[in-house]
């Protein structure tokens, strides 16, 4: 039986809103006639959300593999639509492994595992917007 997930959210005037999940709240905003916003917008937080599940992947499948891995850190940038509505269009991930002894080939699979076997977020968004994913190794 298919699990679910439930987020409630709540609008808090202009085109700020609270996203909230158990004891979890997250801040959106989007900011209108060029103010400053207060949180990250809808869209930021949706590289964020893949941004941080593909580097949580990596980091797990590299330490499964036995990667002396010191750290994993994604850079998610997106280009986006003018018209209405403003989707992204195409998406380029840039992945920073650091580490002792990195196995290049090992890394570079772990990655497309990521992507086409444990990432959800990944899964969801690459049917519609191209993903492009590089790998940097880093030797500590």
């Amino acid at each position: 039986m298919p699990s679910q997930l439930s987020v409630h959210v709540v609008h808090r005037g202009e085109m700020r809103v609270s996203a909230v999940a158990g004891d979890h709240t997250v801040e959106m905003d989007y900011p209108m006639g060029g103010g400053d916003r207060s949180a990250l917008t809808p869209l930021q937080l949706l590289l964020a959300s893949l941004a941080g599940c593909s580097g949580n992947t990596m980091a797990l499948l590299l330490r499964r593999h036995n990667q002396k891995v010191s750290g994993v850190e994604v850079s998610a940038l997106a280009s986006r639509r003018d018209e209405h509505p403003t989707v992204l269009t195409d998406i380029a991930l840039e992945f920073t492994v650091r580490g002792t002894g990195l196995d290049e080939a090992i890394v570079r699979r772990s990655l497309v595992i990521a992507e086409e076997n444990l990432c959800p977020v990944w899964a969801m968004l690459k049917e519609g917007t191209p993903i492009v994913a590089t790998v940097t190794l880093v030797e500590e």
